[in-house]
């Protein structure tokens, strides 16, 4: 964890396509989080590119290095992904695979963080699954997934060419999603919060 005054964080998420619409996504949200306070970093791309993860052992590059420190380090996270065949991605799914390294940490996996969610797909049904599919990762991660999860239909007009959100409704939901991570960290925060503990 980090400096409590300001917690910090991480995005994952988003293609190899550069600027495509789960990363874009995932920019907005992680900047209505950094305007609430935090410091924030966004995973994704080509860095998502990572040998495919083994239980039985890994040839561990910069890219896995890099991600397992971010998510140790993280207070919050948003992952963001594009539906494949109505559920996340597989580029994604091998990323959080390698939560499995932080089974023995003194926080393992992502115990007791929240967790905003994001799902981009051309069509609301794609969307929905690949959200549904999210929460139940972040789940057994045991992970807080945040109460609003963003459903982005880029079938219709979302983005501009700049880049720049146009749907206002995906806007707010986006921006929601970074907010309720900080407020969830802020609460952390609080001397007399009390997180529930698992039996």
């Amino acid at each position: 964890m980090t400096d409590r005054a300001r917690p910090f964080i991480l995005g994952i998420g988003g293609t190899p396509k550069p600027r495509s619409s789960s990363e874009k996504a995932l920019e907005i949200s992680l900047a209505a989080a950094a305007g609430e306070g935090a410091e924030t970093l966004l995973i994704g791309g080509d860095d998502l590119i990572m040998p495919m993860y083994t239980a039985a052992g890994n040839t561990w590059t910069a890219e896995v290095t890099n991600l397992l420190a971010a998510m140790r380090r993280a207070d919050g996270v948003i992952i963001s992904s594009p539906a494949y065949h109505g559920s996340i991605s597989g580029l994604l799914k091998n990323a959080l695979d390698y939560t499995e390294e932080m089974r023995t940490d003194e926080r393992p996996y992502f115990d007791g963080k929240p967790v905003g969610l994001i799902s981009c797909a051309a069509g609301w049904q794609g969307a929905g699954q690949t959200l549904q599919a999210l929460r139940s990762i972040v789940h057994a991660l045991r992970g807080w997934p945040t109460p609003l999860g963003a459903v982005i239909n880029t079938s219709l007009p979302v983005f501009d060419s700049e880049g720049e959100v146009v749907d206002m409704a995906a806007k707010f939901q986006l921006e929601t999603v970074g907010r309720q991570v900080m407020q969830f960290c802020r609460w952390q925060q609080r001397s007399d919060f009390q997180p529930a503990i698992a039996v």
